[in-house]
């Protein structure tokens, strides 16, 4: 049996009867700030997704962390997303994120019962819900697309079956939740491979197979193609007309696009502008996220810090973070079919704190860090590099789980506040 650790807090909403099934959560409907400036973004369409990855949110609060309000006050991390104007959740699903004994593999154990889960979370305060299939039991990437253990030397047309059966299986559990699935990603940043397979004809038959998956289960969700590096010359261009060669049933091509690493802006808003307007596609930002410090707090080092050989668009401060998502975001919502943008895992924050061996036994019993020491026999870079989170600096919490005024962004932006324009220092 695979060993589980369960606290009551991630499912206090649920013992309370706050499920999918329940009345929409009312947030509040005034956001103010004195120290952030926010300026006003007209072009925002009414259902503009602003999205939160929030796919470790379980294993941190298993692992101790508490989440509080502006006023200090201990609150669901979920409840104060939809308050700061946070509209959809985003969640990863590995297939089986274990080893043969049981021991889960970290980066938030995300099973297809820990999505559901934390589906259910967001539900109880009405918000939606974007299902990011990885068709891996571990970290998919542009480095690497590694097939689940299951699938592991099945030809094409067994791991076709595969992935569609996987794929429909666990939508229907968030369909039997009450889980409002908007959008699902056949794929995570499948840059000319994905689950093992490397040539397109093979790609292509994998795509169709998840978005057959999600037309049966989920009729009106979206499904979506998930890319990366934007700024590699022609490889969107690529992509986007292999898509057509063959046909693919999907309907929004979304990209990653982190500040330090994938370009300009004007670089991506013009191929997202020629993917959208070519092809008649909706484009969405489905990762991003910056710095508000370059200090580490959890004793793991961090993609991005002081010393990192990075970009650095914007100064490393809690305004900098905030100006880095407004502008991504004014991008978007100006392209033909722009339709939103996702922050990578903004509640990932250190657990812990008093030291490297008091943190590394809540990475390795909980799953809060970015890989345990049990995923080194399915994914070699967690065993060289096993530990904690790496991006504690890019969330919108400090150390503690106090909020930072960066969060208020998103229940700013359609009115900006009195502070005026944004900062450029």
């Amino acid at each position: 049996m695979r060993k589980k650790h369960w606290m009551l807090l991630p499912l206090l909403p649920l013992l309370l009867g706050l499920g999918g099934c329940a009345a929409p959560y009312q947030p509040q409907t005034e956001i103010t700030s004195e120290t952030l400036a926010v300026k006003p973004i007209p072009a925002l369409p009414e259902d503009f997704i602003f999205g939160m990855d929030l796919s470790s949110a379980l294993s941190e609060e298993e692992s101790g962390v508490r989440y509080y309000d502006f006023a200090g006050r201990e609150t669901d991390v979920f409840k104060l997303m939809r308050d700061c104007g946070v509209t959809h959740v985003r969640i990863r699903v590995w297939n089986d994120p274990f080893d043969a004994e049981g021991n889960a593999y970290g980066g938030g154990n995300c099973s297809p019962e820990r999505a559901v889960q934390i589906g259910k979370r967001a539900a109880a305060y009405g918000l939606k819900l974007i299902v990011d299939f990885h068709y891996s039991d571990f970290w998919a990437d542009p480095s690497k697309q590694t097939p689940p253990k299951a699938w592991q030397g099945m030809d094409i047309e067994e791991k076709t079956q595969a992935l569609y059966d996987f794929t429909r299986e666990t939508l229907q559990r968030f369909k039997s939740a009450g889980v409002d699935v908007t959008m699902v990603q056949v794929g995570n940043e499948t840059n000319r491979f994905l689950c093992g397979e490397t040539t397109w004809y093979h790609i292509q038959r994998l795509l169709q197979a998840g978005s057959k998956a999600v037309r049966e289960v989920f009729p009106q969700a979206l499904v979506a193609v998930h890319f990366s590096n934007p700024e590699k010359d022609g490889t969107y261009r690529e992509y986007a007309e292999r898509l057509d060669e063959y046909g693919v049933d999907y309907d929004v091509f979304a990209s990653s696009y982190y500040p330090f690493w994938h370009g300009t802006l004007e670089n991506l808003s013009a191929l997202l502008t020629e993917i959208a307007q070519t092809y008649g596609k909706k484009v969405i930002v489905m990762e991003t996220s910056y710095a508000y410090t370059a200090d580490d707090s959890d004793f793991f080092a961090n993609t991005v810090g002081a010393d990192s050989a990075l970009d650095k668009p914007y100064p490393y401060s809690v305004q900098g973070q905030a100006d880095a998502l407004w502008d991504v975001i004014d991008t978007v919502a100006r392209l033909p079919g722009g339709m939103g943008v996702v922050y990578w895992e903004g509640a990932w924050i250190s657990v812990g704190g008093a030291s490297w061996e008091e943190n590394r036994a809540l990475w390795e019993q909980y799953g809060s860090g970015w890989a345990s020491v049990y995923a080194a026999d399915y994914d070699p870079d967690a065993g060289r590099y096993h530990g904690g989170c790496a991006v504690d600096n890019q969330a919108f919490f400090d150390p503690k789980g106090h909020p930072l005024e960066s969060l208020k962004l998103f229940g700013l932006l359609r009115s900006g506040n009195q502070i005026g324009t944004a900062s450029d220092d």
